[in-house]
């Protein structure tokens, strides 16, 4: 599609030109233009005249008729006039042909553009707090991000994915408190994760009772930062746990990370933070604590040293942003975290600004999600309203399991399987929302094997497959070889189905531009429905017509390829049996 949205836009362009001498646009211009009919009766293609009307001086169904007169596209067989609106019909048979010889020549890299060649994108992502495992909490962020990062390497951006651990503050002077009153070297070792959670809510429990305690854990942290062996000791080791448990969850999700440079490693570089905002006189005392007045652009002061001189939130991502610009020398940074964040970015972002890097305006991006809540109840580490990531995992893998123990029992390798379709299905349906919506975390819900869901995906995407290995086995061999369909009147069905998978490079691009990993998840159950109603309705193997058959070969496998790599984009896993 995106060949023939060029070529309708080279046609119209010189049609514009010759109608007037000061359109002063580009192909890529027309390009950005064009738009999909609602129904397919009204065309494969729209152009909307609308805004040539000021260049033209002419009304838009005037200078629709007046492009359409005599316009020749390769590729498109009829061109109607529909008010304001160049209907385009494209020649089925070429499209089919031209569109499933690119996907079989481009194969996985199909989709795929240049825009980020040449070009560096930071992306901060994941970063839970240490001490505390994983739950349905932390899977917007470390899915939405590890998916934007796919997006953007598809798209030639050099990627570096940093996990910022939330590794350093008071809440390591709570956990020291709690662990030299409460706990055990063994015990800990032995329930790692969980037992460091058991306690800091022991240490929340009795804190209610005993205030005390909240100052204690300030002065260990305060000795902490002053480097106090002992408490260094033990926050190094219960870092070295929290990461062991969090490989595990990486390890299931095919998540790696390029840095773990967390908050600690910025707590050296704060201070220089701190010097520049004094010597250019951005940063004031506001009843003891030193703030950056925000007041001209509708926003309250951004803190960036406690009365007692402490820094906050601000200098440390500050820090790490000037490190990061120095470093990596980024065209972009990203912050994916949950949208109840934005003020914070947005005000240190501005900051930034005031200290003189102009890039901050336009490199730094903070993405937002949704919260997630779990039957309508908000989530709390403290209070111990969660769910684990790897219990969710574990239900997923089990349902999963117990299906294909039904349905194929001599499957091999049925174990590794059922644990990447039970993981796949929890982020597919997480990424089934636009990000920026609350999800109400239903588990029936999120581990239903019917529908649009994950499963259905990653059985449909085993379907082609299948198809494929028969036609293989079957003798077809040469299945890349370009196909021709001169002459050759293609069913319904097939037509839909080319469309949807022409549509591929433009829902990357979409996905991107809107940093929205579920367009392709959306994507993905069109090209499923398309798919299943082919196979369905059509017979492929078992066509008498050579023609007909080598080409529906051909298709199929054509989308075994475009739902391969949407997967890869969206972090779900490839099985070709289930």
């Amino acid at each position: 599609m995106n060949q023939l949205k060029q070529a309708a836009a080279e046609a119209i362009l010189a049609k514009i030109n010759a109608l007037t001498d000061s359109a002063d646009l580009s192909a890529a211009d027309i390009v950005g233009m064009f738009e999909y009919p609602p129904d397919p009766k009204m065309g494969d293609l729209a152009f909307p005249c609308f805004k040539l009307a000021k260049t033209l001086r002419q009304a838009p169904p005037k200078i629709a008729a007046s492009l359409s007169d005599g316009l020749s596209i390769p590729g498109i067989s009829r061109v109607d006039v529909a008010g304001g609106y160049l209907n385009m019909f494209t020649d089925k048979s070429g499209m089919a042909a031209n569109t499933v010889n690119t996907i079989l020549e481009k194969k996985e890299t199909y989709g795929a553009n240049d825009e980020g060649v040449g070009k560096t994108v930071v992306l901060d992502y994941s970063s839970p707090n240490v001490a505390k495992p994983f739950h349905i909490g932390h899977l917007g962020t470390t899915v939405i991000g590890h998916s934007l990062k796919k997006l953007h390497a598809f798209c030639g951006y050099d990627c570096v994915g940093i996990n910022h651990l939330g590794d350093w503050g008071t809440q390591f002077g709570k956990m020291i408190v709690a662990y030299k009153r409460w706990g055990d070297r063994a015990t800990v070792e032995a329930g790692e994760c969980d037992a460091l959670v058991d306690l800091y809510v022991k240490f929340h429990e009795e804190a209610e009772k005993d205030p005390t305690l909240n100052d204690e854990a300030r002065a260990v942290f305060t000795a902490m930062e002053h480097g106090e062996p002992e408490y260094m000791e033990l926050w190094k080791w219960i870092i070295d746990i929290s990461l062991r448990e969090y490989e595990k969850t990486y390890k299931q999700l095919g998540i790696t990370f390029d840095s773990y440079a967390g908050e600690s490693f910025y707590t050296d570089k704060m201070p220089a933070v701190v010097d520049e905002l004094k010597q250019k006189d951005i940063m004031v005392i506001d009843d003891g604590a030193s703030i950056v007045d925000l007041s001209e652009y509708n926003m309250p002061p951004c803190l960036i040293l406690k009365r007692d001189g402490s820094t906050l939130y601000p200098a440390r991502d500050i820090a790490a942003a000037l490190y990061r610009k120095k470093t990596y020398n980024f065209d972009k940074c990203i912050y994916v975290t949950s949208s109840g964040q934005s003020l914070h970015f947005a005000q240190w972002f501005k900051v930034l600004e005031l200290m003189g890097y102009e890039w901050a305006k336009d490199q730094l991006v903070h993405v937002p999600y949704g919260t997630v809540s779990i039957d309508g109840g908000k989530l709390s580490t403290r209070s111990g309203n969660v769910v684990l990531l790897r219990d969710l995992f574990n239900q997923a893998i089990e349902k999963v399991a117990a299906i294909m123990e039904e349905k194929n029992p001599n499957l091999e390798g049925k174990e590794q399987i059922a644990e990447s379709v039970g993981v796949s299905a929890i982020i597919f349906y997480y990424l089934s929302s636009g990000r920026i919506r609350d999800i109400n975390f239903i588990m029936e819900d999120a581990l239903s094997f019917e529908g649009n869901t994950g499963p259905y995906a990653q059985y449909t995407y085993a379907r082609s497959c299948s198809i494929v290995s028969k036609a293989q086995a079957a003798g077809m061999t040469d299945l890349h070889a370009p196909v021709d369909l001169t002459g050759t009147a293609l069913t319904e069905e097939e037509n839909a189905l080319v469309k949807t998978l022409a549509l591929f490079p433009d829902k990357v691009a979409q996905a991107l531009h809107e940093s929205e990993p579920s367009v392709i998840t959306r994507y993905i159950l069109d090209v499923c429905a398309d798919f299943n109603r082919f196979y369905h309705d059509i017979q492929i193997l078992s066509c008498e017509d050579e023609t007909l058959r080598t080409f529906r070969v051909k298709l199929t496998l054509a989308v075994k390829y475009v739902l391969g790599t949407a997967f890869d984009l969206i972090c779900i896993g490839k099985n070709e049996k289930i």
